[in-house]
């Protein structure tokens, strides 16, 4: 098992990414999800679409999501917004590592109403996962306390264990290391590390949607 490494998505190289954000909302049902669980996916679309038409990815790859999926989610989230991923439908479900693939069984398996949404969520999730930058950053949330949120809220029973406050990446990761009998740490108790700050340090910075919001011009 290893730390997620992946490409750094430069935030200025995704140019449109607040921009894509604004319209989704305005676009969305909220009587299918409500604000919060509408921010939560218009982020990280948002960043997932920016990525994508900076040439760095496709939104599938971006997402985790296959495009029959990502068809499904403007039907019942954004459905203002028709034809926004329906020339999608043919990409098959991208391709994963065996982290990620863990990751999404864990996730999945937390979730907390076990519906559809969730289990898409809990794929978008782990796949982000394996950006470099925090895990709420590279979600396109606000804050940490939001990310903690969205974990409370969907995925229950994790955000329940995690009751030391691990920074989330760190924690999900040794929880599949641990379920798989092995260890991303040799130190007995977390109190004895030397890198206690890389595991429960503050996980500050500026979200990548505000970053960008600051330099970008309005592509709507």
């Amino acid at each position: 098992m290893h730390k997620p490494m992946g490409q750094r998505v430069d935030p200025a190289a995704a140019t449109g990414a607040a921009s894509f954000y604004d319209w989704l909302v305005r676009g969305a049902s909220f009587s299918t999800c409500d604000v919060f669980g509408i921010h939560v996916f218009a982020s990280i679309l948002a960043l997932a679409l920016a990525e994508a038409g900076a040439g760095l990815c496709s939104v599938s790859d971006a997402t985790g999501l296959p495009g029959s999926d990502l068809a499904d989610l403007e039907t019942d989230l954004f459905p203002n917004r028709p034809g926004l991923f329906a020339r999608l439908t043919v990409l098959p479900e991208p391709m994963c590592s065996d982290d990620e693939v863990c990751l999404r069984s864990l996730l999945r398996g937390a979730a907390a109403q076990g519906s559809e949404m969730q289990f898409r969520l809990a794929s978008m999730v782990a796949r982000r996962c394996q950006r470099p930058n925090h895990l709420w950053q590279d979600l396109g949330l606000r804050n940490r306390q939001e990310l903690g949120a969205l974990m409370e809220r969907h995925f229950t029973v994790l955000a329940r264990r995690n009751r030391s406050d691990m920074k989330w990446k760190k924690f999900l990761y040794r929880t599949i290391c641990r379920d798989d009998g092995f260890s991303l740490c040799a130190a007995p108790v977390c109190s004895d590390c030397d890198d206690f700050e890389q595991c429960f340090g503050e996980e500050g910075g500026e979200s990548l949607l505000a970053r960008i919001r600051r330099t970008e011009k309005a592509p709507f």
